[in-house]
Parts: C-alpha cells; sequence; structure tokens
C-alpha cells in the first residue's frame, strides 16, 4: 500500500512537472494570448468552398497558436461588435470546471446578429450560434466577462451571437465544443477562441474559426468550419437564402447528431429530422408550435 501512494505521489508530482515544462515551452509573455492573427484571418475569408468538399479546415496543422501561459484566471474576453455591428474579432474564455453549464436552463434567444434572416418554408437554415458556447459559460456575467457564480450562462449577448448555419452549429462545432466540455470536466484549465471570419463587408461570415490549448497540452486543436448549409445557396453579403440542389456537403464520421440543445425548450418551434449520411443534401425541418 505504501508503494502505491508513493507511485501515485510521483505521478502526481510528474504531472505538475510536465504542465509546467509545457506552458514554459512557449516563449511569449503570459500578456500575449494568441489565437487568430489578421493574416491568418485574411486567408481563410479568401477559401471558396465546394460542394462535396470537406467543411473542416485545419488550421497550423490543426495546432492552437493559444499562448497556454495566459490562462491567470477564469474570464471572457467579449470583443465589441464592429462598425456594421458584426461579433467579428471573435472572443476568448478562459475556462475551468464549474463553467460547465446546465443546458436545461437554456432559453430561446432574441437577439438577431448581422445577416439575420428568419428561418421559412419550414428548412432550418439559422441558429443564432454561440461563439463560447452556452455550455461552456457556467458563471459568466455576459456583461463583464467575469466569473459570478449566481450567473447560468451567457444566453441573448449580442456580443456572443453570430448568424450561423444550423448544420455547422448543430453537427460540427459541437464535435469542438464537446472536446473542451471534457477536458474542464477533467479539471483541466483550457483556453478556447471562436472568431467568425468576414470576406469585406459581407454580414454572414464564410466561416468560424475555432481553436483551444489546455495549460497541461492535451487539448490542443485548430479549425475553420465553412458556415455551409446542405441544399441552400447562402448570399453572404445579405443573410438571404435560396435552395440548391447541387449544394452537397459531406457529413464527418465523428459529426454529433443535430440533437439541438434547444429543442426540448424552444417555446415557438419543433425542429424535425437528421441530416442525411455520408452525404447531407438538405436541411433539417421545423414546424411551429402556434
Amino acid at each position: 500500500m505504501f508503494g502505491i501512494l508513493l507511485a501515485a505521489g510521483y505521478q502526481a508530482i510528474h504531472g505538475l512537472q510536465w504542465r509546467a515544462h509545457f506552458a514554459q515551452r512557449d516563449s511569449r509573455s503570459a500578456k500575449v494570448v494568441g489565437g487568430l492573427t489578421r493574416h491568418q484571418r485574411s486567408q481563410l475569408a479568401a477559401l471558396n468552398y465546394h460542394p462535396k468538399q470537406s467543411v473542416i479546415v485545419y488550421v497550423n496543422h490543426g495546432r492552437s497558436t493559444l499562448n497556454p501561459k495566459s490562462w491567470t484566471y477564469n474570464h471572457v474576453v467579449y470583443n465589441a461588435l464592429d462598425s456594421l455591428g458584426r461579433t467579428s474579432l471573435g472572443n476568448t474564455a478562459f475556462l475551468e470546471q464549474h463553467n460547465h453549464a446546465d443546458t436545461t436552463l437554456r432559453t430561446d434567444q432574441q437577439v438577431q446578429p448581422a445577416g439575420w434572416h428568419d428561418n421559412y418554408g419550414g428548412n432550418l437554415v439559422y441558429n443564432r450560434g454561440h461563439l463560447i458556447a452556452y455550455s461552456l459559460t457556467a458563471g459568466i456575467n455576459s456583461t463583464t466577462g467575469k466569473y459570478q457564480p449566481t450567473m447560468t450562462g451567457d444566453q441573448n449577448n449580442p456580443q456572443n451571437l453570430f448568424t450561423e448555419t444550423d448544420f455547422i452549429n448543430q453537427e460540427i462545432q459541437t464535435i469542438y465544443e464537446a472536446k473542451v466540455r471534457h477536458a474542464i470536466e477533467s479539471g483541466q484549465h483550457v483556453i478556447f477562441q471562436a472568431t467568425p471570419v468576414f470576406r469585406g463587408q459581407e454580414l454572414v461570415p464564410r466561416g468560424v474559426n475555432l481553436q483551444a490549448i489546455s495549460t497541461n497540452g492535451q487539448l490542443n486543436f485548430n479549425v475553420y468550419l465553412f458556415n455551409v448549409e446542405p441544399g441552400i445557396r447562402i448570399d453572404y453579403q445579405t443573410g438571404s437564402y435560396t435552395t440548391d440542389a447541387q449544394m452537397k456537403v459531406p457529413v464527418p464520421a465523428n459529426a454529433v447528431e443535430a440533437a439541438d440543445n434547444q429543442k426540448n425548450n424552444n417555446t415557438q418551434f419543433r425542429f424535425m429530422g437528421k441530416y442525411t449520411r455520408p452525404i447531407a443534401d438538405h436541411p433539417r425541418q421545423y414546424v411551429r408550435k402556434w
């Protein structure tokens, strides 16, 4: 038994040393958060999506450019909207275990982000996409970004919402949000950054960059997701959309079934259907409850 305790103690100390070593390998000052650069944003904005191509692009070989040393305390940096009312600068969250929110407390969003158009004709095209997912913001004051235990999570905050397709929000972005959630559930400290990428003066982003790193290095990803919807062609300048039978989109093997966290407590709509696999060629559907 004594030997087991010694071994456990050694592993714990070794783990702390390894985490400290990982963070120190980054030569940047702790004041430098890192993340998506202006040049990278410009490069991503220039990319065009072509039907049947993957919606996921690996940025920097899939490795985050966030600085693990910049995690000092639990908070979220909400950037101001730009002159067009867009969340173009993205948001960065410094997360820990108590930020895992109870999704049953989530309510409907009413904010209309830049480029927003209501869904019509029974096709579920747009969601009000959260940059920092509601499920990761328990205790975060959406005004100050500071931790406040009485807060249930960031819900209807204009500085944290953007016009995102249902497919990307519900099937793809959830893959990476789950990685972050599992990391903080296991006690890791995580920096998570989400940045919509706009082309010029367009109101709807062409995609969103998601990247995260844990201070112990166990979580590390950097991806760009094309903001597209199967069976739909989007006018990114205005947000209007039309049907397009040629817009066929592969569904990754690890994509999350479109469970939609709001389906059980959305007061206006009932969402139906799933995206066809392995290639999705039409949106999900909805009906009004009243």
